[in-house]
């Protein structure tokens, strides 16, 4: 299938194929993941002021400090051990555990190195409202929705190695603050995610036979995009054009 003929099919008449099914998959990717955000171009090519690289990381980190929460309520869902055992390695990736750092304290030592106290952002105080709805909404879907619907919105990190390794580059090469200590957290991401996005695709496509089926991991992975792009139009919003910071909010000392 060539992407204009996925773009304009909305719906699936009858079932995919495996390879089919990838490619509807990757073409969301392609068209809808956060990598081609406006605000991103701005963080990566060095045009954020120290302030708006701040709100970015502040905001980022109640998804990076709720990722471990959504993932234990999919597996206290799960009936089956094999899949438990391969989803409880994202909470001690995240999490961390005896002797080992997880991501969610290395995403702090990067608030740290864009100059932010760590109390203020482990408070949440300073987050935008959209940034908590969005994240919310992304916990409350894993919780309620069907657990093939549920490891089909985890499928982003298909995409995810791309927008990490500009994310490096970019920083490194533009911010003072860019150090491999600081952005510790996306150099030893990218293994992992390959890691979770092959098991989760497998799964997906060995268990989504149905043309419905199909359909609700395909909206699935829409919605997690939309939880994405979201969070970055909000910051877009609050601290680029128009500048609204809604109240409450984190508000940049520049």
């Amino acid at each position: 299938m060539t992407a204009a003929v996925l773009q304009a099919t909305p719906g699936i008449m009858s079932p995919l194929t495996a390879g089919e099914l990838e490619a509807r998959l990757r073409d969301i990717g392609a068209r809808r993941y956060h990598r081609l955000h406006p605000f991103h171009h701005l963080l990566h090519g060095g045009k954020c002021t120290k302030g708006q690289v701040q709100a970015w990381a502040l905001n980022r980190y109640y998804y990076q400090a709720m990722i471990p929460q959504k993932d234990a309520n999919l597996i206290a869902r799960c009936d089956d051990s094999e899949l438990r055992r391969e989803w409880r390695s994202r909470l001690v990736d995240h999490d961390g555990e005896e002797g080992r750092e997880g991501g969610v304290a290395r995403w702090l030592k990067l608030t740290d190195g864009v100059g932010l106290d760590r109390d203020y952002v482990v408070s949440l105080r300073g987050l935008l409202p959209a940034t908590r709805f969005a994240v919310d909404a992304y916990v409350h879907f894993v919780r309620e929705k069907t657990l093939l619907e549920a490891i089909a919105s985890s499928l982003t990190e298909l995409f995810s190695p791309a927008i990490i390794n500009e994310r490096i580059d970019g920083m490194l090469k533009n911010y003072d603050f860019g150090s491999a200590d600081t952005l510790a957290y996306f150099a030893k991401r990218p293994p992992l995610a390959q890691r979770d996005s092959d098991f989760a695709l497998d799964h997906v496509k060995r268990n989504a036979k149905t043309p419905d089926a199909q359909q609700t991991v395909l909206k699935a992975l829409e919605f997690k995009c939309d939880v994405l792009w979201s969070m970055l139009d909000a910051l877009h919003h609050a601290y680029v054009t128009p500048k609204h910071i809604p109240p409450g909010a984190f508000v940049p000392n520049e």
